[in-house]
């Protein structure tokens, strides 16, 4: 995969900005997104509100940022603006990402998220499960801890 455009990582941070509640600490800087980018097979994929890949200079609706190694993919990021949540695009992220984990041979696909994450249904209406859990792992910005909870799927 060609490594990121400085118009995806743009276009990335305009979508973690209005995706992500800083009470939950969940958000990217630019510089962690750009340095994750560099990683080998690390794959940012931006998805426009039609559900196709965004046109030069349109908007992203969402993204997934994605790494695989050793025939398991890791999500690391997926968000979705909130105006065009509950439309699908998320699924679709999740899909592809699948899809391409399927078509590159790897064995399973994991991530990680908060246990009160909304996302939770749409995780295991693709077939993930629960396989770990870290203890106050999330830090909220008013110095509650949640904790992760680690998902994994079969391929």
């Amino acid at each position: 995969m060609i490594a990121a455009q400085e118009d995806d990582l743009d276009r990335a941070m305009e979508v973690m900005r209005s995706a992500f509640d800083s009470r939950w600490g969940e958000a990217w800087t630019r510089r962690q997104l750009s340095d994750a980018m560099m990683m080998p097979h690390t794959v940012l994929q931006l998805i426009a509100e039609n559900g196709n890949a965004p046109a030069d200079g349109e908007t992203a609706a969402g993204f997934a940022l994605s790494k695989s190694i050793a025939g398991e993919v890791e999500l690391l990021l997926i968000a979705v603006r909130p105006e065009h949540r509950r439309s699908g695009l998320g699924g679709a992220l999740l899909d592809d990402l699948i899809a391409r984990a399927n078509e590159n041979g790897a064995d399973s696909v994991f991530l990680e998220m908060r246990e009160n994450n909304p996302a939770l249904a749409l995780y295991r209406q693709r077939g993930f499960a629960p396989v770990g859990r870290r203890k106050s792992y999330y830090r909220l910005s008013d110095g509650t801890f949640l904790d992760a909870v680690t998902f994994h799927l079969t391929l």
